[in-house]
């Protein structure tokens, strides 16, 4: 019975890593959200915006 346990442990890893392999591959999911992305697209516009000038910031004295 113990050889058994031996034999089962392997084959179980096995049939887990397969498992976990096939699930980090998988195709990622198409973004949809038309929303999402016009949000993106304002905040990497107002992000050049703000550091278009080159101009480095004044630190607040404490």
């Amino acid at each position: 019975m113990a050889v058994l346990a031996w034999l089962i442990i392997p084959c179980v890893a096995a049939v887990l890593a397969t498992v976990w392999a096939g699930w980090a591959q998988r195709a990622p999911r198409a973004t949809g959200d038309p929303a999402s992305l016009a949000e993106h697209q304002r905040f990497m516009a107002a992000m050049e915006r703000t550091t278009a000038s080159g101009a480095p910031r004044e630190r607040p004295e404490r």
